[in-house]
């Protein structure tokens, strides 16, 4: 007999997968992969971020996020500035067209993905995040047990 929270694991995986691949695809239609979308939605409405801000705030990896940033910088949409604080990082903020593209945009995938919760009422929402919650303290409380860092990057899709 399996592990039945294996059942759980793999239903988790599937849903995330699957609403990646449906958000994901309301991104490309606008020129965009998931990963340079991430970046324009979290800088969107701010005066920028470093480049440690943005990783933590997207949970793309250190190496991606280069990769990432450079790509959108190409496009014209974002600006990297050396830090003032400290000259071995970058300061990353969105362009004017970049600020345009994050106001078109965002609403659109913003809206495409609510599809998916149309049937849900508040009770509904709440019984989600109190189990989403759940399980995110556990797995927080487990990794801090064995010394996991408490913003673990993990690979989003490839830039």
């Amino acid at each position: 007999m399996g592990e039945r929270y294996l059942k759980s694991v793999r239903l988790l995986a599937e849903c995330m997968q699957g609403f990646e691949r449906f958000s994901g695809e309301s991104v490309r239609r606008h020129g965009l992969t998931h990963a340079q979308f991430d970046i324009i939605a979290t800088l969107g409405n701010t005066s920028g971020m470093s480049y440690k801000e943005l990783g933590e705030r997207t949970l793309i990896t250190k190496g991606t996020l280069t990769g990432v940033i450079e790509r959108l910088e190409q496009k014209g949409l974002v600006m990297r500035e050396r830090s003032n604080d400290d000259k071995r990082s970058f300061f990353v903020r969105l362009t004017a067209a970049g600020d345009q593209v994050f106001c078109d945009v965002f609403p659109q995938v913003v809206a495409h993905g609510k599809q998916l919760f149309s049937a849900y009422n508040e009770a509904d929402f709440d019984a989600l995040d109190a189990a989403l919650a759940t399980l995110r303290a556990s797995i927080a409380q487990a990794s801090q047990a064995e010394g996991v860092p408490p913003h673990s990057p993990q690979l989003k899709d490839s830039p």
